[in-house]
């Protein structure tokens, strides 16, 4: 058995993320930057170990982060847990165990054909069915064929363009926002050269024309399609084209308020005025400091995060006591415990 199809079937990607075959996408995603934060290579200096786990997390997710390639490795993997088999030879019968289970997984296109005898074996059978390096899987509904599986993988008498490879690739926000050029290394040794567009979203996925595998009787070569993983930020977070940033002001200027410079995510600071009595969360908007897109920059969004000191000086102690007796008929709590008894 050869390319995916024997990895595959060797391989848990689920108990590699720590996932259940039943989770979602984005449960798939949170457990994918969890484990690639933890185990990258940066941060566990050069330990071949975390190294490791790093790429068989990155191979977990490629695959089932994409939908059909996730269906293509369900469907790989029952075959070597007691699920669907392949009977050999025009006999076999449709119902559980035939050929029209298997077929019936990738959209049941072709399975009355299925059953035509196939003179090599299993493994042959699984080289046509998951062709191309096991990269990507295109599965022929056509019925022109010079015979064989109606259609199916490589007997169509038509040109057919080669499989897509799916790849991902994960970024530092800084390189999300101004832009990068990344290098890929295919299966076959080849290597290839993308740019990452300035200002791309974590998740944005980007096609690279014409660099998949080779096509088909003169059909032309498929694409790589590349998922862009953007890491997290300790400040920024982006949203679209815009950035939300935490602000740490004092209890002195929450409270009088202050003018204060908050860093932009392109370079340079900009000064905010944060207003008199403001509370943590409070959310200020600075126009057009985001990300710039086609001729345009997306809005900064601070959020102000009040820091009470966790120590205090003696003469500090007695401020906020004469603050606390001047402001003693305020209570921040009245509303909270009317609507706790509505």
């Amino acid at each position: 058995m050869a390319g995916a199809s024997q990895d595959w079937l060797e391989k848990d990607f689920y108990a590699e993320l720590g996932v259940a075959k039943d989770a979602t996408q984005e449960e798939i995603k949170k457990a994918y930057r969890k484990l690639s934060r933890k185990h990258h290579p940066d941060r566990n200096g050069g330990s071949k170990e975390s190294e490791e786990k790093f790429k068989r997390v990155g191979e977990a997710y490629q695959v089932l982060s994409n939908p059909e390639d996730r269906k293509q490795y369900d469907a790989i993997r029952s075959l070597g847990a007691g699920g669907p088999r392949f009977r050999a030879g025009s006999g076999a019968g449709a119902g559980a165990g035939g050929f029209e289970d298997i077929f019936s997984m990738f959209g049941g296109a072709g399975a009355r054909n299925a059953r035509t005898q196939h003179p090599g074996g299993f493994e042959d059978i699984l080289s046509n069915m998951f062709g191309n390096g096991g990269n990507s899987y295109n599965f022929s509904t056509n019925n022109d064929s010079t015979g064989g599986f109606g259609g199916f993988g490589g007997f169509s008498s038509r040109p057919q363009k080669g499989a897509d490879i799916t790849a991902t690739v994960s970024i530092p926000l800084r390189k999300a926002v101004d832009g990068t050029t990344i290098k890929l290394n295919t299966a076959s040794g080849k290597s290839v050269t993308a740019r990452i567009p300035q200002g791309v979203s974590d998740g944005q996925k980007i096609r690279i024309p014409g660099k998949g595998n080779p096509g088909v009787k003169g059909g032309a070569p498929g694409d790589i399609i590349v998922t862009v993983n953007v890491e997290p930020h300790p400040i920024y977070e982006l949203k679209g084209k815009d950035v939300y940033v935490n602000l740490p002001v004092s209890f002195t200027e929450a409270a009088l308020g202050a003018t204060v410079e908050v860093p932009v995510i392109d370079g340079g600071n900009v000064k905010v005025k944060i207003p008199a009595g403001s509370s943590t969360d409070k959310i200020l908007r600075v126009r057009g400091k985001g990300i710039p897109k086609k001729d345009e920059h997306g809005d900064m969004y601070v959020r102000i995060k009040v820091v009470v000191p966790t120590k205090l000086s003696e003469d500090a102690k007695k401020a906020a006591e004469l603050f606390g007796k001047a402001t003693s008929e305020a209570d921040p709590r009245a509303d909270f415990i009317k609507m706790a008894h509505m």
